[in-house]
């Protein structure tokens, strides 16, 4: 690692300000993340009664927001403080923990490579988990719908996935007017419709499996997904190689910052 040579050791305000401005727009988004979160939640009525938290069986998305909006204003306010403050302790934290997201993602990515078959069954079970909750909350209800509709797919493996939910399922015991349907997110779109048609799943499933290919989709959503992935790899190498130049470069900042500060509580020069 290359570092600027002083008569007398110093600490450079470029790193330290270039270090302050990089983690300044990371606090920012977690803060906007926080509000996010935090809004969905109160429109939920989950603030009020924090038992609606554990009582969801799938996803709540709102609960990956917050998560990642406490991790970037955690960080960011870290290194904020850490580049103006000159505080060693705040800037190993930031650089241990940029670092330890790095290869805790190019594990994943390894790993998912390796274990292909192990990872697309955690994908099949995490679905099926989801459909059963699909009513049980509006945002992973239009994360469903938006998955479906823009990967023309319908349930994990196909559309008599849609039997895990209790309204959709075709059991002679359901009272739902959805029993043996699917979601409107599953119907071919009507290009002479302008509005959307939330009732074009009803009853689909009590028809033949023949003549559901003229009204839904019947591709599942794994299959779909893999699909899509050979199709957009060079996208999706090209975020994850963004991302990790973006981590690379916030560690680089951080351990010359560490590197200036030590040099000149120690009195050497370089």
């Amino acid at each position: 690692m290359h570092y600027y040579r002083y008569s007398n050791a110093e600490v450079s305000c470029w790193y330290k300000y270039l270090l302050f401005s990089y983690n300044i727009v990371f606090w920012l988004a977690g803060v906007a993340f926080l509000a996010a979160g935090l809004w969905a939640w109160s429109e939920k009525g989950v603030l009020s009664d924090l038992t609606k938290v554990t009582g969801l069986h799938g996803l709540d998305p709102v609960v990956l927001v917050l998560v990642v909006g406490i991790v970037m204003f955690t960080l960011g306010f870290a290194g904020c403080v850490g580049a103006l403050r000159e505080n060693i302790c705040l800037l190993k934290f930031f650089c241990g923990a940029i670092m330890f997201i790095f290869l805790l993602e190019l594990a994943a990515a390894v790993l998912a490579f390796l274990f292909q078959d192990w990872v697309r069954d955690r994908v099949k079970e995490f679905f099926e988990n989801n459909i059963k909750s699909y009513r049980d909350d509006i945002d992973l209800q239009n994360l469903i719908d938006s998955l479906q509709k823009i990967n023309h797919c319908c349930g994990a493996q196909g559309p008599d996935d849609w039997d895990f939910n209790i309204y959709f399922n075709c059991s002679s015991e359901s009272k739902s007017r959805e029993k043996c349907g699917v979601p409107f997110s599953c119907c071919i779109p009507d290009p002479a419709q302008k509005v959307v048609n939330t009732q074009c799943g009803y009853d689909v499933r009590k028809k033949s499996k023949s003549e559901w290919e003229n009204q839904i989709f019947v591709k599942g959503c794994i299959l779909a997904l893999e699909a899509w992935l050979p199709r957009n790899i060079y996208i999706v190498a090209g975020v994850f190689i963004a991302i990790s130049l973006l981590q690379i470069f916030g560690i680089f900042l951080a351990r010359t910052l560490i590197a200036d500060i030590e040099a000149v509580k120690a009195g050497i020069a370089f």
